[in-house]
């Protein structure tokens, strides 16, 4: 029943490149991987003075990047989801490295902002790497009880507060000594993932993973 399901979705919604939009049964085209190559950094850093103990990402959030990001997550693209998780699990270091956890969760946003928008952009994006990744199990540990300003409108010291308190845990049960990644589509002060973070590991996490599109 599956298989005939994803058949005739597949038929109504075909696999398309998320970047240009032609017909690709692997989600990224020949044409704009080429394009991008020269951009993808997957940089993994170790981090000091943080809730989180690892931040990787794929490319730093400028130019094209930036513009393929911000219709993905604005301009109801959500189909490139799939694309942006297809350059995630390319690179063969960055997939042996989250292969190792246990959990993936998106950074939640509001259930008033994901209405609006109709999804959370890094939830499809967890989704699909648990889904391809065999080790990897989704939960959602998280939840936003407060509908905050938009972080990129904010000075620092905004940014700082506007995390604060307004992260809930759930599935505490499940998070006792597993190695957790935390996703979110873009890095830029990084108070959100460490707010996070923050949580997950005062609920007995035994190491968390930042997990993200850009910096």
């Amino acid at each position: 029943m599956v298989c005939i399901l994803d058949f005739v979705l597949s038929l109504i919604y075909p696999n398309v490149c998320g970047f240009c939009g032609k017909i690709n049964q692997d989600f990224l085209c020949s044409e704009c991987e080429d394009k991008i190559e020269d951009k993808l950094l997957y940089k993994i850093d170790e981090v000091n003075n943080k809730y989180f103990d690892k931040h990787i990402y794929l490319v730093d959030y400028e130019g094209l990047f930036r513009e393929y990001i911000l219709s993905y997550k604005f301009f109801d693209k959500s189909y490139m989801y799939k694309t942006f998780a297809k350059l995630i699990l390319k690179n063969e270091k960055v997939y042996g490295i989250i292969n190792s956890y246990d959990i993936i969760c998106p950074v939640p946003i509001h259930k008033k902002r994901k209405n609006e928008r109709g999804y959370n952009q890094s939830e499809l994006i967890a989704k699909e790497l648990a889904r391809k990744i065999p080790n990897i199990e989704y939960k959602n540990l998280l939840i936003k009880i407060k509908n905050t300003p938009k972080q990129s409108s904010l000075s620092m010291l905004e940014r700082i507060e506007n995390v604060k308190n307004v992260y809930e845990i759930q599935n505490r049960q499940i998070i006792d000594s597993k190695k957790i990644i935390l996703f979110d589509d873009i890095y830029t002060t990084g108070n959100t993932a460490n707010e996070c973070s923050r949580i997950l590991k005062e609920n007995n996490a035994k190491e968390v993973l930042v997990l993200s599109l850009a910096k």
